[in-house]
């Protein structure tokens, strides 16, 4: 059987680790996929993308920084794509119109859920940043009907404008937003979804935010503890988890979109964690 081709796509690129899971994934379905990394140049990532379909390939994962250019691209898109504003997913239909996709908030609420066995109905629910990467995950969040969300954010604008925009997805949930320092009272579930921890930074959010039992999530990851939670360790949290699990479900739910087929990630996750 010949292998059916699949990549990612972005700039810089060599880091991902998606090569590597979707090849995990293939060998434990034996569905015959190849996957490979593409690092488009930034002024052309429409034509690298026209490119690989011209070509054969049948999907693409998007990642930074082409996951809105992705979702412009696209001539349809799904009803998760559509509120996310990016894409980190695209096929063509069976008419050959390009599809965009976003699994980024499925991996994120199926980690936390699945994996690490955190129910979301009823929390109160901190979320750190307002951009691209959070605008991604509120819907599948706000659809597991926590009691309250909070979007904090630097510029306080941006997080408000995240409020409007998902209000009529809040339900019951009491959907608010505020700056970082003005996060007030213990939350249970703390989601830093800012790029803060990349560069050892940490935002400015008051320690008060954290109590004994409150879950600590931080949507990057790295081979070490990451910044923001090493703080929330020091600052008396005991759940606290990275994005790498995240990262694989995202991949695994794309992994479906294209082959009908949900690979087991519990497995792939502890082999990457081993590596």
């Amino acid at each position: 059987m010949t292998n059916e081709l699949y990549a990612v796509v972005g700039n810089p690129i060599s880091h991902s680790k998606s090569p590597r899971i979707h090849s995990l994934f293939a060998s434990q379905t034996g569905e015959p996929v190849e996957y490979t990394a593409i690092q488009a140049p930034l002024e052309d990532f429409s034509g690298t993308v026209r490119h690989f379909f011209e070509r054969g390939g049948r999907g693409l994962n998007v990642t930074v920084p082409f996951k809105e250019q992705a979702w412009t691209q696209a001539e349809h898109r799904t009803p998760r794509a559509e509120k996310a504003g990016a894409a980190n997913t695209l096929y063509l239909d069976a008419d050959g119109a390009l599809v965009a996709d976003n699994t980024d908030g499925v991996g994120l609420v199926r980690d936390l859920t699945r994996n690490h066995g955190v129910a979301l109905k009823g929390l109160r629910i901190l979320v750190l940043g307002a951009g691209g990467a959070v605008r991604g995950v509120l819907g599948p969040i706000l659809a597991e009907a926590p009691a309250s969300l909070t979007i904090a954010n630097r510029t306080v604008a941006k997080a408000e404008a995240l409020v409007r925009l998902f209000a009529g997805e809040a339900g019951d949930t009491a959907l608010s937003a505020c700056g970082f320092e003005q996060a007030a009272g213990a939350f249970d579930l703390v989601i830093n979804g800012t790029s803060a921890s990349l560069q050892g930074d940490l935002p400015p959010v008051p320690a008060s935010i954290l109590a004994g039992n409150t879950v600590v999530y931080d949507m990057m990851y790295s081979l070490q503890t990451t910044t923001f939670n090493r703080w929330a360790q020091d600052n008396g949290a005991t759940r606290v988890f990275d994005g790498l699990g995240m990262l694989v479900e995202q991949a695994a739910e794309s992994f479906y979109v294209w082959r009908g087929v949900r690979p087991e990630t519990a497995p792939v996750i502890d082999e990457l964690r081993s590596d």
